[in-house]
């Protein structure tokens, strides 16, 4: 990760439709147990955390005292308290941004090890130094994504997926902070003198915290369900902290808190959102368990040991290792998988939170069909339910994208492109309900059986091609490709009855599958969103109603190109499905 450029971005996305909250905050997580990092004898209890004057040391240090930083404790008066604006002078950003920092020592209970530099630029320097931060792709990159966004239902052919990221992001960006410079940015329209929002102050302040305690850059968060499994570490604190500074700010403390108008969110993609929001919505409850493990130890201990899937931050304390899988190619001369950057295969894994979001995506949407409803979604908080019966059985996925070749050329539009997508279930059963769930999704956009299989549908419109579903056991592999005649072609023995199919008089040996060797694992093109992949690892911090949720985003895992037995030999036609540790559902 040497030289790559780690920016966090604040984005201000707020709006309502229909009278639901779209960036509602989880449940209130409430105050933690009592804890001790070792940094001091303060004891962190929530709302409740102070030191008495008495017992504060005579000579504080930043560095080893809580709730003290440069001179400042965390509940000093500074006179941009008495303001009725949130208006804060260049002379005076010093020691707003020591007090901040000082409270959220004394909420996280760490101290800062360095200083925390914070600058404020014009919109118009930001929109032209980081103005591609949300569209910094490659063409072989965006079209990988345009093909992972539409296997879920999120993104139409007629739709660039970046574009669409883009949109969802475009609120307003507020800020960042830059791990490699140790730098908080922030954007605003009057930077002679900006006002401050102190909770999103706060937010980045907690994200330098993290990174000198923790190194945010060392994760591997190359796919949506790596992401939203470190995210529902790193945003679970953050918005665990933010919800706390708020109410703070609300029972005790003079915060600087302008009024925000929310920007017009009339076409929001409810999928993309969904999948975006899993961790700020999930994370608080996983760290409230990891609090009422071992206190604020516990949560510093998790950065050593972070989940390894986003069913492992929605279900606090189920254990559920994703299944290798390893997809081999079975294609056609005719077909081949897309490469990134050389000789990588470009895979993605969705997650349980990310198929949740593709079974939800129209229950917000009147334009939209939808599998989960809106009252199945609304969670008995003020948050989202992501623990659903056709996705709790997640125990791993691999979707690999197909291009059509001609002439040893690739082809560069979408409409020319397949996937194949492998889910392992942990159960025969939970197959079942998600393989009924994909074929009722197909269904409502108009999919329409073929006359030779039940499994096989074609679309027509929006997301046009052909998709053959199987169930094998405890496996569902999804198959899509432009006609039926090309499912064949990008995976043999997807049509049934064919030469290949499984139980035909094909001769099946074990071959060598595409997997991902241990010099590749983690190889990473960094980007926007899940499953961007760039030359930029972008951390997107988005600050939420109530919140000031930070998105750390990091894309496209690669792997190296391995190609099985060609069509033809006596291997080709039987996939391997490799399922490795599988995980009990608890």
């Amino acid at each position: 990760m040497a030289g790559l450029a780690v920016l966090a971005a604040v984005v201000l996305l707020v709006a309502a439709i229909g009278g639901v909250a779209i960036f509602s905050p989880g449940e209130d997580p409430g105050p933690g147990p009592d804890s001790d990092s070792g940094a001091s004898d303060h004891e962190q209890n929530g709302l409740e955390s102070d030191i008495p004057e008495e017992d504060r040391p005579a000579d504080p240090s930043t560095t080893e005292t809580i709730g003290y930083v440069d001179g400042y404790w965390y509940d000093d008066e500074l006179p941009v308290d008495d303001r009725e604006d949130a208006v804060v002078e260049s002379d005076e950003l010093d020691a707003v941004v020591a007090r901040s920092m000082a409270r959220v020592e004394l909420i996280r209970n760490l101290t800062f090890q360095d200083e925390a530099d914070v600058d404020v630029i014009s919109r118009e320097e930001y929109q032209t130094e980081h103005g591609d931060m949300f569209a910094n792709v490659t063409g072989d990159e965006r079209l990988q994504q345009n093909v992972n966004y539409e296997a879920l239902f999120m993104v139409d052919r007629e739709t660039d997926a970046t574009e669409a990221f883009e949109s969802l992001y475009g609120g307003a960006v507020d800020g960042f902070y830059d791990p490699v410079t140790d730098e908080i940015v922030l954007v605003s329209d009057s930077p002679d003198s900006p006002e401050l929002d102190e909770v999103v102050l706060g937010h980045e302040l907690l994200h330098a915290l993290q990174d000198q305690h923790f190194d945010l850059q060392s994760y591997d968060r190359e796919t949506i369900d790596q992401d939203n499994a470190k995210n529902g570490l790193i945003e679970g604190d953050a918005v665990w902290v933010d919800t706390t500074y708020e109410q703070r700010c609300e029972a005790d403390w003079d915060c600087l808190q302008p009024t925000r108008t929310p920007p017009a969110a009339d076409d929001l993609n409810w999928g993309l959102y969904l999948t975006v929001y899993q961790p700020y919505d999930d994370g608080p409850d996983y760290v409230d368990y990891l609090l009422g493990q071992g206190g604020w130890d516990a949560v510093d201990a998790a950065y050593d040991d972070p989940p390894a899937s986003s069913s492992e931050v929605i279900r606090p304390g189920d254990d559920r290792e994703p299944t290798a899988i390893e997809i081999e190619d079975r294609s056609t001369e005719e077909w081949t998988q897309l490469e990134l950057d050389g000789d990588d295969v470009a895979t993605e894994s969705v997650g349980e939170a990310g198929m949740v979001a593709m079974f939800a995506g129209g229950a917000f949407d009147d334009m939209r069909p939808t599998v989960l409803e809106q009252a199945d979604i609304l969670g008995s908080g003020m948050g989202y339910e992501f623990d659903h019966a056709i996705t709790d059985g997640w125990a791993g996925d691999e979707l690999v994208t197909y291009v059509a070749t001609n002439d040893g050329e690739t082809a560069d539009d979408v409409d020319d492109t397949g996937y194949v997508w492998q889910t392992e279930w942990a159960s025969d059963e939970d197959a079942a309900q998600f393989a009924d769930a994909y074929t009722e999704l197909l269904e409502l956009y108009n999919g329409d059986q073929t006359d030779d299989s039940t499994d096989t549908y074609v679309i027509d419109d929006g997301f046009p091609g052909a998709y053959h579903i199987d169930q094998d056991g405890e496996t569902v592999t999804i198959v899509r490709a432009p006609t039926v005649d090309d499912l064949d072609a990008i995976d043999a023995g997807a049509v049934p009855g064919s030469a290949d199919a499984p139980g035909s008089n094909s001769i099946s040996t074990d071959s060598t599958t595409a997997g991902t060797p241990d010099d590749q694992e983690g190889a990473v093109l960094a980007g926007l969103d899940p499953g961007f992949g760039t030359v930029t690892a972008v951390f997107v911090s988005i600050a939420l109603v109530g919140t000031g949720g930070w998105l750390v985003v990091r894309r496209t895992r690669t792997r190296s190109r391995v190609h099985s037995s060609p069509p033809g030999s006596a291997s080709h036609g039987a996939r391997h499905a490799v399922a490795v540790a599988k995980p009990t559902k608890l």
